[in-house]
């Protein structure tokens, strides 16, 4: 199993080698405050109870729909607002996408990690607006790009100023409205930066579905488990707790209710890999006390 060459910081988390297992995980979209709290604090209680460092996610803008008509989400200032109470609330990070440098400032200041599309990873100007920040970055690999090539978005970010890069795996392209994920390039990119592994979003088949993007959710769990075991620094899951009415990837977030039962064998892989802080095992509280709330604020 290969090693990180860097650490970064997200919040009050570390991520990398030798630190715990990262979960980001909310909804795909922001349906409403109530809705990102009510997942907030249920997921943030499953990572305590598994001994995983959390940042809850949720898009305020998903400007990369596949149709004009489809809900994009409150936008950038409400949907930052949220975000904030999230925040604040629940006690936990919180991650969003920005899809152009003038989002940047003010996600800036609220996000404690600024998400970066895939189809936007090779946005010069983007990148370097999220990393001036000082927050956390996730650059999500693009369908389209060797893993050899992140690297070159991993020098944008830090020649920005800005070591607080993880790089995002979400399947590369295969032909037509398919995606493949290559385990071997897991390993790859965490010689650049962090590696967090996006099981939802790697099970898509885009634009298989005309309007909307169909999946095959229940092969979620395999691929969880195989990039655990290939040595990556965090998972990304998009979770709803009604996933046919999910106004954004319906058929591929993971149900709220098989949260725990999807982690748990990650959670006992990486134990027997030797990976990570050794506070990281099931049933402890870890960075989380056991309402979810983190201790640690920015």
């Amino acid at each position: 199993m290969s090693q990180s060459s860097q650490t970064a910081s997200i919040g009050p988390h570390r991520v990398g080698a030798g630190q715990k297992l990262l979960l980001i995980a909310g909804p795909c979209v922001i349906e409403s405050a109530e809705h990102c709290l009510r997942l907030a604090e249920r997921i943030a209680a499953v990572a305590g109870r598994l001994g995983l460092s959390y940042v809850f996610k949720a898009s305020f803008d998903k400007a990369n729909r596949s149709s004009i008509h489809s809900d994009r989400g409150p936008g950038l200032e409400e949907g930052l607002a949220v975000l904030h109470r999230v925040r604040e609330a629940v006690g936990v990070p919180v991650l969003s996408d920005v899809h152009e440098p003038g989002q940047a400032e003010a996600a800036g200041q609220v996000l404690d990690c600024l998400q970066v599309p895939a189809f936007l990873c090779r946005q010069t100007d983007l990148i370097v607006a999220c990393a001036r920040h000082g927050r956390g970055v996730n650059i999500k690999k693009g369908q389209f790009l060797a893993p050899e090539k992140m690297a070159l978005a991993v020098e944008k970010c830090r020649e920005a100023g800005n070591a607080n890069v993880l790089l995002t795996e979400r399947g590369a392209s295969f032909g037509y409205e398919r995606l493949v994920s290559d385990m071997t390039g897991l390993e790859v990119m965490r010689r650049f930066a962090p590696v967090i592994f996006d099981a939802t979003h790697s099970v898509q088949y885009p634009g298989g579905a005309g309007m909307t993007t169909p999946g095959r959710r229940e092969f979620v769990p395999v691929l969880t488990r195989a990039a655990t075991a290939a040595g990556i620094d965090g998972l990304f899951i998009e979770v709803h707790d009604d996933p046919p009415r999910a106004r954004s990837d319906a058929a591929t977030v993971w149900p709220l209710d098989r949260l725990e039962e999807l982690l748990t064998p990650c959670v006992r892989i990486r134990e027997a890999l030797g990976a990570g802080d050794k506070t990281g095992t099931v049933g402890g509280a870890g960075e989380n006390d056991k309402s979810g709330k983190s201790a640690v604020g920015r």
